[in-house]
């Protein structure tokens, strides 16, 4: 089955996707009309766009040249506001449609798809916090993709620890602010392929509380209504490991006019609608990354004859080949399962809300963690001529890399998993979804048991014992949930039964082993210098 197949499949059989006026066959028109637009237009330049990369010269940023004709014909194609509300000239879709579309352009060229993927953030924030003057104003030219919309967070000094931002917002007298400070890792914060730049911005207010709850949130434009520069300026861009075609830049605000979003001192909450967007998106991206490493291995494996056959058919390379589908296709399924949460959650169900809070760190570190092995073993396939550059398996591996550190390190997606989703109801949401498991096929039961006494652990220990053990906790259940994803599937589509086997066998005795390591918290503990 294809990568649309798969899916198709998960939109439509797995998971129940919230009625939206689109029957099977005009959800599997739109997935080919997107695979022909990533395939016929991203994907051919990706490589070129890596090897160009983003440019910072006298004060501008460039990106490849190819990327201004691509997005034109993203913004032309009115693919941005595909989940966008439809008064704002979207579409009002399901937000796991527009995941759908994600997938596939970050297959195609995950550099481009950074940029997409941050203004859908942004909109979703106007959407939920922004004025009805705010919206009129800002969300067409988002929703359009003629503006790209950034999250501008981290300083130098303020990483995951937020409470020390110390960028300020001075008023202006007239409803408006004035934004003094620096930013960090801005994902295509200067750019010359979209109109203008909406930026969202973490402030402090001069009467500010100390910490987190003392920061607002306010939106600048690179550009003002009246066509002059905003008081804002790209200070550089960094030289990255991978997603060179991406621009990572420093924003410096030098007085630049913006607007509050939301109420002050409470920009946390606003923000976290970004990032929790962003955090599902990146979990993605993850999937995406086994699925194009999976597509250049597997052909290379098809053509690359050694001992008188193709290495496919090979043990060794047929074992790492199998395990980035099954990888892939797990994570997928699990992705889906919390994107279409999100949008029965809109729709005022609650526990598609608590679902969401759950799998959202899981979904976010899991998957992102497999992408990176998956783009590993792609090279492994590929012998030498993956580790040089040609084949385009290095490039994967250089730019699956980021995924476990933004957005929120994977670390820190454990420790929210752990000290927050889980003790919100006792870990009664978990078992739940560890006894459908359980249901599902008979070989997850050793994996769902050596998980519910992993959870019984966690929620009776000591925070620095939970500490140590966050990161394996939720390997375990990645493992567990989506090895149940993959054995439903196979149940309703005989063709995911010997893939969905191979995990069964070779893959889950993973999760038993990182729920054995949850109550090693006290040898770990003991390294720590006191």
């Amino acid at each position: 089955m294809t990568q649309t197949d798969d899916i198709l499949f998960a939109l439509t059989k797995l998971h129940q996707l919230p009625d939206c006026g689109l029957e099977e066959g005009d959800i599997a028109a739109l997935l080919e009309e997107m695979r022909k637009f990533t395939e016929g237009l991203i994907e051919p330049g990706c490589g070129e766009a890596d090897r160009i990369g983003a440019r910072f010269e006298a004060g501008v940023v460039t990106c490849p040249p190819a990327y201004k004709d691509a997005y034109a014909a993203w913004v032309e194609g009115g693919w941005q506001g595909l989940a966008a509300g439809e008064e704002h000239g979207g579409q009002g879709l399901p937000f796991a449609l527009w995941t759908a579309m994600s997938e596939l352009l970050a297959t195609a060229d995950m550099a481009f798809s950074l940029c997409p993927l941050l203004t859908c953030g942004t909109i979703e924030v106007l959407e939920k916090y922004g004025t009805p003057g705010q919206s009129a104003k800002w969300l067409p030219e988002l929703t359009s993709g003629r503006w790209n919309g950034t999250m501008c967070l981290t300083e130098p000094q303020a990483g995951s620890d937020l409470s020390t931002v110390r960028t300020r917002a001075e008023p202006l007298g007239d409803g408006r602010y004035a934004l003094h400070g620096q930013k960090i890792y801005i994902t295509y914060g200067a750019n010359d392929i979209a109109a203008n730049t909406l930026h969202f911005v973490l402030a402090r207010l001069p009467d500010a509380p100390p910490g987190s709850r003392g920061i607002s949130l306010f939106a600048t434009p690179s550009i003002l209504p009246d066509g002059t520069p905003n008081a804002l300026r790209c200070g550089g861009i960094e030289h990255k490991l991978g997603i060179h075609a991406s621009p990572t830049c420093t924003m410096l605000f030098e007085g630049a006019v913006a607007e509050l979003i939301h109420e002050p001192h409470r920009g946390l909450q606003a923000m976290f609608a970004l990032m929790n967007n962003a955090r599902l998106q990146v979990g993605v991206q993850g999937v995406a990354i086994g699925a194009r490493a999976g597509k250049l291995a597997e052909a290379y494996a098809a053509d690359r004859i050694q001992g008188g056959r193709p290495i496919a058919r090979h043990p060794d390379v047929a074992r790492m080949l199998a395990e980035i589908r099954a990888m892939t296709l797990a994570g997928r399924f699990l992705s889906y399962e919390a994107v279409i949460a999100a949008d029965h959650a809109r729709r005022g169900d609650a526990e598609a809300e608590a679902k969401l809070a759950l799998l959202t760190p899981i979904v976010k570190s899991w998957c992102t963690d497999r992408g990176v092995e998956a783009a590993s073993l792609g090279i492994q396939v590929h012998g030498g001529m993956g580790f040089v550059e040609g084949s385009g398996a290095a490039q994967v591996l250089r730019d699956a890399r980021i995924t476990p550190i933004y957005e929120g390190t994977n670390g820190i997606q454990a420790l929210d998993l752990v000290t927050r989703k889980l003790p919100r109801d006792q870990g009664a949401l978990l078992r739940r979804m560890l006894a459908e498991a359980r249901a599902a096929d008979a070989r997850l039961a050793p994996a769902v048991d050596a998980l519910e006494h992993a959870t019984s652990w966690i929620l009776a220990a000591a925070p620095e014992e939970v500490a140590a053990s966050a990161t394996a906790y939720l390997e375990a259940c990645g493992w567990v949930l989506g090895g149940a994803l993959l054995a439903r599937a196979a149940r309703l589509e005989p063709r995911y039964a010997p893939i969905a086997a191979f995990y069964l066998a070779r893959l889950l005795p993973r999760a038993e082993a990182h729920a054995a390591e949850v109550t090693g918290a006290a040898e770990l503990l003991a390294l720590i210098p006191a």
